[in-house]
């Protein structure tokens, strides 16, 4: 591949990717992964910068931003650390301090935790603000959130101005937990626990986060030298003393050498800490330096974080087994001998797609190391060639779907194979947990288990079948823990489904590429299904967040026959939800902004959301003098009590209605 071609297909990997990270708070890269491939796309880009694009995320600390939440623009841009792999990169790093300052220097080390970059702002000694490090200049405003984390003081010791930045967390006994309650309620499971700290903390509704059981560490001090503190250790003094959590293992090391004493140490100590760590981070300890030593555009050139390599261990590849996902995307995963990883027994792992086994040579009858990414999924890393059997065939990707035998698809740009097929039995079934999953249509009752028994029974082998799920009720009661009353609350729910919002619909249809936000916004432009069955490429791709390739998916998805059957026969049924606003009434909050707060009754407050911006609003989290109005439901509390002290309008949810029939 080219060097263009080939920096154009990393920036955009690692764009999707930090997409996915920062955002859906569900990475499928490993760090590993995308480690290697940042540097590759570094290197390159050093020898080759006439080719550097405007959207490298090479010169960019996050990607993007949470779009339902307020933002706010640092006073201070908090900056990413660069990593280091091995001891050698460590020396590298010290020799190239003393050569910028003449001089050898002490470190602060610290454990590096692995959760959500944070600031804190206080104002005479009160918690005003909270945030996301987002893009490194502006972030996202999570003041109601961070409010909820018990440790973190809401008052400082001392009455002071200050801004203070850490690491929001979750620790490892609430993680299993909230895993446990999720595979109860047939949700989705959470990777790591930086992924769940992750999407607890940028919930709209702070009783959730609340929930979480989120902690926090605090590290730094901004603007420190308007204390007259000097060094970073003891910044961590006078966090402490101020009430900040600070962890309680961070180290003053006199040289590199004894950071690397330290980093030993920690090597095997970490794993029975009650939270995850993925690293050491070395800060000069001198503050007064870091101005001279210097910043890139990413990164301060005085600190850097020293990564642990994953616990990896080598296992034989008994065979490659393929998985069909929702979309039809097919999975290969690795079929293995048992071994034992960061304390479970791992006998599958995922092989990602036909590139990823091609690119690491990976054949069956091969031992590979494994290792567990974010101490949670396990994947593959690479074979042991030492150890190949001359008889071990080149891996060669199926070409027909291991569930329904239809021709496989790979589009050109696309990593993965696909089914096309709407009748396969294995895309089917993904298909149907997803459309009643709480994202989707939010089916209570209806979980990945309940839903796999009635697939293999027949019961429901489509969408549709699931509102004729009353057709089967004397059967129902012969399952385990199908009594009278849950099947009456399931049928129940069922029914409900039919009238929910047109967004969740579109949603749940499964359409390739189209996720929660890119369904709101196509509601805003069409009022039902037909009408979007019959959307245009060229007013497609003019609707927000819409672009060429969601477009073509759209169209495609409609121009199948069996796509749309399977619409008529839900229509037919009584599901056939439509947006909720109308031409007329569709700019009526145009320009203004509403804060919604309390426990809404009538509606989700995402629900009341999207009505808001349907109608041309903008729904804040925050009260300001720019507030429009607020809509308090019951139990509110401190936006409403602000409300009426900057004499800004409050109305009921019964008000605010009546105002979006008007």
């Amino acid at each position: 591949m080219k060097a263009k071609e080939r920096i154009t297909y990393l920036t955009n990997l690692l764009n999707q990717y930090n997409y996915e990270y920062y955002v859906l708070d569900n990475p499928t890269a490993t760090d590993l992964e995308y480690d290697s491939l940042m540097k590759e796309l570094e290197a390159l880009e050093k020898e080759y910068p006439e080719l550097v694009l405007p959207n490298t995320p090479t010169q960019k600390v996050g990607a993007f931003l949470k779009l339902d939440l307020d933002t706010i623009t640092h006073k201070n841009q908090m900056m990413s650390l660069a990593n280091a792999f091995s001891y050698d990169e460590l020396r590298e790093f010290d020799e190239r301090i003393e050569k910028s300052i003449g001089t050898k220097v002490s470190y602060t080390c610290e454990l590096k935790i692995d959760g959500i970059a944070s600031t804190v702002h206080y104002q005479n000694g009160l918690l005003v603000l909270g945030a996301t490090r987002g893009n490194g200049v502006t972030g996202e405003n999570i003041t109601k959130n961070m409010l909820t984390i018990n440790v973190l003081p809401k008052v400082l010791k001392d009455y002071l101005d200050l801004e203070v930045r850490g690491e929001v967390y979750m620790s490892k006994a609430v993680f299993e937990k909230l895993n446990d309650e999720r595979i109860s309620s047939g949700l989705a499971l959470f990777a790591n626990p930086r992924n769940a700290a992750g999407g607890s903390l940028r919930q709209l509704d702070a009783e959730v986060t609340k929930q979480r059981q989120l902690e926090h560490f605090a590290y730094t001090l901004v603007n420190p030298e308007k204390y007259d503190i000097h060094y970073q250790s003891d910044v961590m003094k006078f966090l402490k003393e101020q009430g900040f959590n600070v962890n309680p293992y961070y180290q003053k090391c006199e040289t590199i050498e004894d950071v690397i004493k330290y980093i030993e140490d920690f090597k095997d100590k970490r794993k029975a800490l009650p939270y995850e760590t993925d690293g050491i981070v070395i800060k000069v300890d001198n503050l007064d330096l870091y101005e001279e030593i210097g910043y890139t555009v990413k990164v301060p050139k005085w600190a850097i974080a020293y990564k642990f390599p994953a616990e990896i261990v080598v296992t034989k590849l008994r065979d490659i087994m393929f998985t069909v996902g929702r979309t039809g995307k097919i999975i290969p995963n690795a079929i293995m001998d048992p071994v034992i990883i960061s304390g479970s027994t791992v006998s599958r792992a995922t092989l990602n797609n036909e590139d990823f086994i091609l690119s690491r040579d990976i054949r069956i009858g091969d031992y590979v190391k494994v290792r567990k990414a974010g101490e949670i999924i396990p994947e593959v890393v690479e074979v042991e060639f030492s150890r190949r059997n001359i008889d071990t065939k080149p891996f060669e990707m199926i070409k027909e779907c291991p569930i329904c035998g239809s021709n496989l698809t790979r589009k050109p740009g696309d990593a993965d194979h696909y089914c096309l097929n709407p009748e396969c039995g294995g895309k089917k079934l993904e298909q149907i947990i997803h459309y009643a999953s709480r994202v989707a249509m939010d089916i209570d009752g209806l979980g990945e288990k309940q839903l796999e028994t009635f697939y293999d029974l027949g019961y429901v082998l489509d969408v549709a079948d699931i509102y004729q799920l009353g057709n089967y009720r004397f059967e129902l009661m012969n399952l385990d823990g199908m009594g009278n009353t849950r099947i009456n609350n399931l049928l129940n729910a069922i029914e409900e489904s039919k009238n929910n919002t047109l967004d969740k619909f579109i949603f749940g249809l499964g359409i390739r590429h189209i996720g929660a936000k890119a369904s709101k916004n196509l509601v805003k432009k069409y009022k039902n299904i037909d009408e979007l069955s019959k959307a245009e490429f060229d007013d497609l791709i003019n609707i927000p967040d819409i672009g060429d390739i969601m477009a073509e998916s759209i169209i495609e998805y409609f121009k199948n026959p069996k796509n749309m059957a399977l619409i008529e026969r839900l229509k037919n049924l009584g599901v056939n939800p439509q947006a909720k606003e109308n031409v007329e009434t569709r700019q009526l909050f145009e320009g203004q902004t509403i804060v919604l707060t309390g426990k809404l009754e009538k509606f989700t407050r995402e629900e009341a959301t999207l009505l808001i911006e349907s109608l041309g609003g903008r729904a804040s989290s925050s009260v300001t003098k720019k507030t429009n109005f607020v809509v308090a439901g019951s139990d509110a509390g401190s936006k409403k009590q602000k409300a009426i002290e900057l004499n800004i309008p409050i109305l009921t949810e019964e008000e605010f209605l009546e105002l979006t029939k008007k």
